[in-house]
């Protein structure tokens, strides 16, 4: 049977947008090399290290994530993600454990009436993961275009995405799944058309379970919003990491 010329049209489009990404890989990844070379520089001994490499390695990005010794305080990170950032070409940074902020100056903030919106929808239902995975349900994709459509008025803010988990299992896997489950809430949204810019992924693991729940409660399991900042960024083509 031919193959109609509208399936080979397609079929054609779909490789060349294969080749395309593949081609990009291969030529982006001197410049995330030549990042993480200064970045490593920049960071000299002092433990921080930074991956300039998304997917098991695969593909090389400019927004790096940062992982920095158990014990360094708040002033240390800090000083590190800016080194990191003062880097020509690097983009947005994300620590390992949390993310990095945008610098908005000492405006006191309030919250705006989105975060309300979004959590009078998350009282009514939650946003659910599949069993032992970082990817959302099917069965929650219309409340996170609800979710979308009530962050649209706030566009301009940073809005925090806060992943909790219950206290059951290692503190630090807790902690590395609350993250991951953030960013990939953090990344729906952005496919709905939410700018990334606007979002930062944090992952609190157990340490802050529902009010009067145990911490072995499963409803200690969930998705929190914050207005963290309620004026707009400074257009730059980056954030300005603060500690994370």
């Amino acid at each position: 049977m031919a193959v109609r010329p509208p399936l080979v049209v397609a079929a054609g489009a779909a490789l060349s947008v294969a080749c395309g990404l593949i081609a990009s890989a291969h030529t982006s990844r001197p410049f995330a090399e030549r990042l993480a070379s200064e970045a490593q520089a920049a960071l000299g001994d002092s433990g921080v290290t930074a991956n300039f490499a998304l997917g098991d390695g695969q593909w090389p990005t400019r927004h790096p994530q940062l992982t920095a010794p158990a014990d360094m305080n708040e002033a240390q990170r800090a000083r590190f993600a800016r080194a990191v950032h003062a880097i020509a070409g690097v983009g947005g940074i994300d620590w390992s454990d949390g993310t990095a902020r945008a610098v908005v100056g000492e405006t006191p903030i309030t919250p705006l009436h989105c975060q309300e919106d979004v959590e009078a929808l998350l009282d009514a239902r939650t946003i659910r993961f599949e069993e032992s995975s970082v990817e959302i349900s099917s069965a929650s994709d219309q409340l996170i275009e609800e979710v979308a459509s009530a962050l649209r008025p706030c566009l301009g803010a940073e809005i925090a995405i806060e992943g909790h988990t219950d206290n059951s299992g290692p503190a630090e896997e807790n902690t590395a799944l609350s993250y991951q489950r953030a960013a990939a809430v953090r990344e729906a949204l952005v496919a709905k058309g939410i700018p990334r810019d606007a979002l930062r992924a944090r992952g609190l693991g157990s340490s802050e379970p529902v009010e009067g729940l145990a911490p072995t409660d499963p409803a200690n399991r969930r998705i929190e919003f914050s207005v963290i900042a309620v004026q707009p960024l400074i257009p730059t083509p980056v954030d300005t990491p603060g500690p994370r």
